[in-house]
């Protein structure tokens, strides 16, 4: 059985008055890296034809210490890939495990926050955290739209104001998925537990893109964050793999 939690409006009054990845003054971050997984495969043959189907089969961009990280049992990865270090311009894909290896079934343009990306997130610096974390629960403003994941529909999902470039933020939390960077998985994305402490920010999640960047959060068009609820599937294990494209080579 899947868990709906009840909505937490009072909770998320105080959290989510600046949007996602605002430290303190906001709800978007969570910490708690999945358990790594034992490193892979063998190195491909010279042969050029044998290396190029190989590489159809790996996640694309990602490097062995990355892939390291991700468990033996995930069988969905989100893989966002950033434009670079600074910007907060990326792409979100989704992989899933076949017997072949990984095959990508979508990609969309989103944001990530506006300063781009840290491997030492702190909150209020306006930056995503790097690395590997697992995807459990979502909720948002709207109903769900048939996600296997936990969700929490509650009034508790309001973003007012405008974002970096002028636009307006309301909408953006309709829908959310809850990234598993510190934070306590199983529990409502408004939950205001942070294991690393504050400090280290909290509320980090994929939510409705609002036209702009982000306080360090992903965001997509809402058709694609529906898309995707619908898709994500506990039972497959998913995470999001995420960072900008140099760091995630590695």
């Amino acid at each position: 059985m899947i868990t709906r939690f009840p909505s937490v409006a009072l909770v998320a009054a105080s959290l989510l008055l600046t949007g996602c990845g605002g430290g303190a003054l906001a709800a978007t971050d969570h910490a708690s890296a999945p358990t790594p997984a034992s490193s892979s495969s063998a190195s491909p043959s010279p042969s050029s034809e044998i290396s190029a189907e190989a590489a159809a089969r790996q996640l694309p961009g990602v490097g062995p210490k990355t892939l390291a990280r991700i468990p033996a049992g995930t069988e969905q990865v989100v893989l966002v890939t950033g434009r670079g270090a600074n910007s907060p311009l990326s792409t979100l894909a989704l992989y899933e495990r076949t017997d072949d290896g990984w095959e990508e079934t979508v990609s969309w343009a989103a944001h990530n926050a506006l300063r781009g990306w840290s491997d030492h997130h702190m909150g209020g610096d306006l930056r995503s955290p790097i690395g590997v974390y697992s995807l459990t629960d979502a909720g948002g403003l709207l109903k769900d739209p048939g996600t296997k994941l936990s969700y929490d529909h509650g009034s508790g999902f309001v973003s007012p104001g405008t974002g970096f470039e002028g636009e307006p933020l309301a909408g953006s939390f309709d829908y959310v998925i809850a990234i598993n960077y510190n934070r306590q998985p199983g529990t409502s994305p408004l939950d205001w537990t942070r294991p690393l402490g504050s400090s280290r920010g909290g509320g980090i999640w994929i939510h409705v893109d609002h036209g702009g960047p982000t306080h360090g959060c992903v965001s997509i068009a809402e058709d694609h964050m529906k898309e995707l609820l619908r898709t994500l599937d506990p039972a497959r294990h998913p995470v999001i793999v995420m960072g900008d494209a140099a760091a995630l080579g590695h």
